[in-house]
């Protein structure tokens, strides 16, 4: 009897395990940062996730009012200007929806193409039902993903990225400038140490020929 009962505990235990293991892999990431601004609430990440460079990508804003009413009018109110390093760019944010047709009422998005994986900042700014916005949200651990770079998914073999393509093309643009500089300062050098050798040559030419007038005077 006691076999019994602890066989089937195991079993439950083993069913219960696999059915979490299942819900787990189930539930789809989703990164998100949300914070209210005013009289609403902001939920903001990249559209899709993970996000890596070189693939199309959204600013995805969604906004609610504090009852959890989607708020279905913003386009041309609210701008997200996005930073990498010392690059930024403003993109307008479009409805992702259409009321009762498709999509989720709230959802807006800006489209654009991170090009560099890495971590990204969004500034929403604007004014909306006569409430100023400017507020910034940036990727990370405790917000949302930063952007992969494509070889960390790719199968079975990654050719270089527009991006990638692009730093290598700079380092080796910075490369060829210093050594031409290098080239250019070597042969500087020795044309200044040909003219000396001239100088030099001529003035001995000079002094020999003195010193044969002088000879001959004598």
């Amino acid at each position: 009897m006691r076999k019994r009962l602890r066989r089937a505990a195991a079993v439950t235990c083993a069913t219960a395990l696999a059915l979490l293991t299942m819900v787990i892999l189930a539930v789809p990431a989703w990164a998100h940062e949300g914070r209210g601004v005013g009289d609403h609430e902001f939920v903001v990440g990249f559209g899709t996730e993970p996000a890596y460079s070189g693939f199309p990508n959204s600013v995805q804003l969604l906004i609610s009012h504090h009852d959890g009413e989607p708020v279905n009018e913003i386009e041309g109110k609210l701008q997200v200007e996005i930073v990498f390093g010392d690059a930024s760019q403003t993109y307008d944010f479009e409805p992702n929806f259409v009321p009762g047709e498709f999509g989720e009422e709230g959802d807006y998005r800006a489209w654009f193409i991170p090009s560099r994986s890495g971590q990204y900042t969004f500034r929403i700014f604007g004014t909306m039902e006569g409430e100023k916005v400017n507020e910034t949200f940036t990727s990370g651990p405790d917000t949302f993903g930063d952007v992969e770079d494509t070889s960390t998914a790719s199968f079975p073999v990654l050719d270089p990225s527009t991006g990638e393509l692009a730093s290598k093309a700079e380092r080796d643009n910075t490369r060829l400038t210093a050594e031409v500089a290098t080239a250019q300062d070597d042969a500087s050098s020795a044309r200044t140490v040909g003219m000396i050798g001239i100088v030099v040559g001529a003035v001995g030419v000079v002094l020999a020929g003195v010193a044969l007038a002088t000879r001959r005077k004598s």
